[in-house]
């Protein structure tokens, strides 16, 4: 049963084509992957279905419900959470301050309640903390609590975001490179998080990610863009042999008249937030 499903939906910014007539359906309990060279539409299409952008044509529905038109705070109300590709903590915030963020959308209390600190109110409160705790332990951040989010080592920021963006009780969760910047030993332990999070918590996964050795290792499906196009689709095996992945991420020699289509689509705004010397190829299928 799709979880998620996207119909033909693009997205445009002036005269530049970022997301172009995208089709994907994302089962419930499944680990998938997008990829695909930079600039290709991955982090648009996430911010698609998240709200930050809305669609210029089609249409994306989670649990049967259209979310292409909600808020960023309405898709998360309905249980989709997400990480980001550049780090988003509250840097000035501890630990499980950020993670209390995170319980907002669940949060009942009011405004008088808070002020008058009724007992609804501090119970409320208490279970937050408790369940903050348990995220903590459950991403391998147990003890880090009172720890300041700027001061934690980079891979125990990227595991407090996944446990922030769990306090939200997604059923969906959206990894944008969540892996990005980890090294070999780091890489491997947020991997075996991710199975977690579908075998423990029964959440199904979504992530963006330029290691490969991640992608094939996790994924049961994986979909490739190139310039806001779907050009594959299909198990890591499958992807591995498709040629017009390999050229995707390798290039290929061409003459003039076979360059592709005249106006292709340029760098998208996942691109935007890197200095020109870091824009370019994302390696390899190795």
């Amino acid at each position: 049963m799709s979880l998620l499903s996207a119909k033909q939906v693009t997205k445009r910014f002036g005269g530049l084509t970022a997301v172009s007539e995208l089709d994907f359906e994302l089962e419930e309990g499944s680990i998938a992957s997008v990829i695909g060279p930079n600039g290709a539409g991955k982090t648009t299409f996430f911010n698609c279905l998240t709200g930050f952008f809305h669609v210029d044509e089609g249409s994306i529905t989670f649990d049967g419900r259209p979310i292409h038109t909600l808020r960023p705070d309405e898709v998360a109300h309905y249980g989709i959470s997400r990480t980001y590709q550049n780090i988003r903590l509250f840097a000035s915030m501890t630990a499980i301050e950020n993670i209390l963020v995170g319980q907002h959308n669940h949060m009942h209390a009011t405004w008088m309640g808070a002020i008058v600190r009724t007992p609804a109110q501090r119970r409320e409160e208490r279970a937050a903390h408790v369940e903050a705790l348990r995220l903590l332990d459950f991403v391998g951040l147990s003890g880090r609590g009172d720890s300041l989010a700027v001061k934690l080592p980079y891979g125990d920021q990227r595991r407090l975001e996944v446990a922030r963006a769990l306090a939200n009780k997604p059923r969906l969760l959206l990894l944008d490179e969540p892996t990005a910047g980890m090294n070999p030993s780091e890489t491997h332990q947020m991997t075996e998080l991710f199975r977690q999070l579908r075998d423990d918590l029964g959440i199904t996964v979504l992530l963006i990610e330029h290691e490969m050795r991640v992608v094939m290792d996790i994924s049961e499906k994986i979909t490739v863009l190139d310039y806001g196009r779907k050009i594959a689709e299909g198990t890591p095996a499958e992807i591995q042999k498709n040629q017009l992945v390999i050229e995707a991420y390798l290039g290929r020699a061409t003459a003039p008249d076979e360059a592709g289509p005249a106006d292709p689509v340029g760098p998208t705004e996942e691109d935007e937030a890197l200095p020109p010397s870091d824009r370019g190829p994302s390696g390899s299928m190795t």
